[in-house]
């Protein structure tokens, strides 16, 4: 007994130990967010690695997930006779949960973990080191360029992905299931509101995009410098991306949608 509580003390320092590190580490992101910003390049070229190289896989879970968003709506809204109705089904699920969160969890997966392992093993080749020797800032010249660019691309992504899958539950809608087109659009424009539904989605892919972003970055930025340690540090962006972007969807629909 008094040994599991030693661990679990231990454990919990450890913890409170690390979060602390992460906020430091946060707070400086933040104050080179300035320095970023006059420097656009350094931004854009990180959009493009975080953003641009994720399009592919965005956009064929998207269309994959509409259709199968189609093809099970379909069956449930038809044993009421409310097939017209599919339309709205298919968009409101894609923009309130399933676009923000599915995408996010890809973008951790597909940038996350590249971002971890890119940073940590800066880390271990003593890049970073080099470059704090030459007086220049890591955290402004590699790290906030990182950060905002996933900040930024994440709703993006969560857009496109929503977007996508909206069109592939149409054409199975209308090409397969036989569904009206005009019925599935009109009743999709008119139950969509675009500040509890849309705006919401955007509220809710912007903290995971934050989260996500910070997590895989402070985990590069904090690995062992070792193969092992970087290796180890990626596992955790993905498995701590996973838990805070649930946790997290859960908390902000309980505030978004608690009193409707």
């Amino acid at each position: 007994m008094i040994k599991f509580l030693q661990y679990l003390g231990q454990s919990t320092r450890t913890s409170f130990t690390k979060l602390g590190r992460a906020t430091y580490f946060l707070l400086q992101i933040i104050s080179g967010i300035l320095s970023v910003l006059a420097r656009p390049r350094l931004l854009l070229k990180q959009m493009y690695s975080v953003g641009v190289l994720s399009f592919l896989i965005i956009t064929v879970s998207g269309l994959f997930v509409g259709m199968v968003l189609s093809l099970q709506g379909y069956y449930t809204l038809s044993d009421f006779g409310a097939e017209e109705s599919l339309g709205v089904m298919v968009a409101a699920s894609l923009v309130r949960e399933l676009g923000p969160v599915v995408s996010a969890l890809l973008f951790a997966g597909r940038a996350g973990s590249a971002l971890t392992a890119e940073i940590g093993l800066m880390k271990a080749t003593e890049q970073l080191s080099g470059m704090e020797m030459m007086a220049v800032d890591p955290i402004k010249r590699i790290i906030t360029p990182r950060f905002l660019a996933g900040l930024l691309s994440m709703p993006l992504l969560a857009a496109l992905f929503s977007a996508v899958g909206i069109i592939g539950g149409q054409i199975i809608a209308s090409g397969l299931l036989g569904v009206d087109e005009g019925a599935f659009w009109g009743q999709m424009q008119a139950g969509i509101d675009f500040r509890d539904d849309i705006i919401n989605g955007v509220i809710k892919s912007v903290v995971f995009g934050f989260i996500t972003s910070w997590i895989a970055l402070f985990e590069g930025y904090d690995a062992i410098p070792t193969s092992e340690g970087v290796s180890r540090a990626t596992t955790r962006t993905v498995v701590n991306s996973a838990f805070s972007i649930l946790g997290l969807d859960f908390i902000l629909t309980a505030l978004m949608f608690g009193d409707h």
